[in-house]
């Protein structure tokens, strides 16, 4: 027996908990009976992530990183290796922010830009690298103009990074893509990728990973309203709402 399922056997039902006395002022038993549906299945999912977690720890060695990529960062010339410090596992997210652009994808500056708040505490734990196709400088002026203060950026302009990990074709558009990687005894290698892209989207969905990488939707989810049809994120507002 697995620890995992181990641990399940000993969970009390969900729809045991959801059932524990909780009320808000002025509700009535139908929105109380139905919140206490939505309860248990709020529950279930959050034991499924938590399931979904130690899946994905439990993974075998990934594939040996074939070469030691050479990027330019706010400092100087970095290999990968050199981007982990003094970690073991290092997180990339590549930017859709390639020489093509004039401005960055509005998507990844959002979640970047949420990613910059927690940046100090993500840092004790693993090293994380924001890697952009353009040139080092463009890179830097938008980080500027943004107001970012922890992120770390690096342009993969020069090396094929992108290519052999967000699956990029050269002369084409670029694409978000999360990486993980791991370092021991001097061997790199991937660990994990985010790998659900538009090819494997729900129907009527934007493509989106499990879980949700965005801090934005998962707050939004929590209202009536939900994510919308058809609003995204964008660079600039007209005014403050």
């Amino acid at each position: 027996m697995t620890d995992a399922s181990a641990s399940a056997q000993t969970l009390k039902p969900a729809r045991l908990l959801a059932e524990l006395p909780r009320r808000f002022p002025g509700e009535s038993a139908e929105y109380r009976s139905a919140r206490n549906d939505l309860l248990a299945e709020e529950i279930e999912l959050r034991r499924h992530i938590e399931r979904v977690a130690a899946q994905r720890r439990a993974l075998p060695p990934g594939g040996v990183v074939p070469q030691d990529y050479r990027f330019e960062g706010e400092e100087g010339t970095v290999t990968l290796s050199e981007m982990f410090g003094a970690h073991d596992t290092l997180v990339t997210y590549n930017w859709m922010f390639g020489p093509k652009r004039a401005r960055p994808c509005p998507m990844c500056t959002s979640l970047l830009s949420a990613y910059d708040g927690e940046m100090l505490d993500i840092l004790q734990r693993v090293a994380f690298a924001v890697i952009g196709r353009s040139p080092i400088e463009k890179l830097v002026a938008f980080k500027k103009e943004r107001g970012w203060r922890h992120l770390r950026l690096y342009s993969s302009g020069g090396n094929s990074f992108n290519r052999d990990y967000a699956a990029e074709d050269p002369d084409g558009d670029d694409y978000a893509a999360f990486n993980v990687f791991t370092r021991s005894g001097g061997t790199v290698r991937h660990f994990w990728a985010e790998e659900m892209g538009p090819s494997i989207a729900d129907p009527g969905q934007d493509p989106r990973g499990a879980p949700d990488p965005m801090p934005i939707w998962t707050v939004l989810d929590m209202t009536p309203g939900g994510r919308g049809s058809n609003w995204y994120p964008k660079l600039e507002y007209g005014s403050a709402p």
